[in-house]
C-alpha cells in the first residue's frame, strides 16, 4: 500500500500535509540539535516524518492501526513507533532533558493536545503544530483582541507563541474546510507562576464564562480583596486582562 491508497478516517480528524515545500519550511525552522528527544504525533502516512528522519530520530505516536502499520514497513529505521491516543499515552517515559513535540495535529482534538502539553509544561521546550487557524490565532492573540481567551492565557503564561505560516485547503489530502495555520510555542523562563497554579486555571476559566461582562461580574464566586488597582482590573472585561492581571487577582482572593 503507498500513501495515495491510504484511506483516511473521519473519526480521527485526519487531513494529510501533501506540499513537499511546505514540509521542508516546517522543519527548516527548528534546530532539531538542540534537543534530546523529537516526538511527532500524528505521523499518519510520515509525509512530514520523511523531512524530520533526516534531522534526528523521532518518536512517533500514531492513533490509527492502518497507519502504525503503514510507518512501520515505510520507516524501518525509526525505532520507536507507538499505536496509541497521545491524549491516554503516559509519555513522561519517553521525555528526556530537552524535548520537542512536532505535528500535523488532528484538528478536532488539537487543543486537549495542548492542556496535556501544559501537564508536562516543564518537559516540553517547543512544541510545533500545525492547527486550524482560527485556533491558532486564538492561542497566539494577545490581550484586547475578541480572539483572546482561555487557551491565549493558560498557553502564554508559560509559552511564547507565533504563527509561523498559513496554510490553504489545497495542501491536505482530503482538503480540509478550514484554512490551517503552523505555529512555535517556546517555553518561557517562568518555572513557576507566582500564585496557586490550580486557582490561576480556575479564576481563568470562570472569567471568560460571559466574556462580554465585566470581570466584577464574572467572579462573584470569589472573595477579592479591594484596593485602587484591583477595582480598576474588576471594571474591565476578561480579554482586556494579561496574564500577570489574571496573576494578580489570584493572589487577591481572599476566600472562594
Amino acid at each position: 500500500m503507498n500513501s495515495r491508497q491510504f484511506r483516511t478516517k473521519k473519526k480521527f480528524g485526519q487531513h494529510f500535509l501533501n506540499n513537499k515545500t511546505i514540509a521542508t519550511e516546517i522543519v527548516r525552522i527548528i534546530n532539531f540539535q538542540d534537543f534530546d528527544q523529537v516526538i511527532e504525533i500524528g505521523p499518519g502516512t510520515g509525509f512530514l516524518t520523511k523531512f524530520i528522519i533526516k534531522e534526528c530520530q523521532p518518536i512517533l505516536i500514531e492513533i490509527d492501526e492502518e497507519a502504525v502499520q503503514f510507518l512501520k514497513k515505510n520507516f524501518p529505521k525509526i525505532n520507536n513507533i507507538i499505536h496509541g491516543d497521545f491524549l491516554k499515552i503516559n509519555i513522561k517515559p519517553f521525555l528526556k532533558s530537552r524535548n520537542l513535540i512536532i505535528g500535523n495535529f488532528p484538528y478536532n482534538i488539537s487543543t486537549q493536545i495542548l492542556f496535556k502539553i501544559l501537564e508536562i509544561k516543564h518537559s516540553i521546550n517547543i512544541v510545533v503544530g500545525m492547527f486550524q487557524k482560527e485556533v491558532a490565532e486564538r492561542i497566539c492573540s494577545k490581550p484586547n483582541s475578541k480572539k483572546y481567551g482561555i487557551i491565549s492565557v493558560l498557553i502564554q503564561a508559560y509559552y511564547n507563541c507565533e504563527i509561523i505560516m498559513n496554510i490553504e485547503k489545497e495542501n491536505f489530502t482530503p482538503p480540509p474546510k478550514v484554512e490551517s495555520s503552523v505555529i512555535k510555542l517556546e517555553r518561557n523562563n517562568v518555572k513557576k507562576l507566582n500564585c496557586d497554579e490550580n486557582q490561576f486555571v480556575h479564576l481563568v476559566k470562570t472569567s471568560f464564562n460571559q466574556r462580554r461582562k465585566k470581570i466584577k461580574n464574572n467572579l462573584k464566586i470569589f472573595e477579592i480583596k479591594s484596593n485602587s488597582k484591583l477595582t480598576k482590573l474588576m471594571e474591565k472585561r476578561p480579554e482586556q486582562l494579561s496574564v500577570s492581571d489574571f496573576i494578580l487577582l489570584t493572589n487577591n482572593i481572599s476566600k472562594q
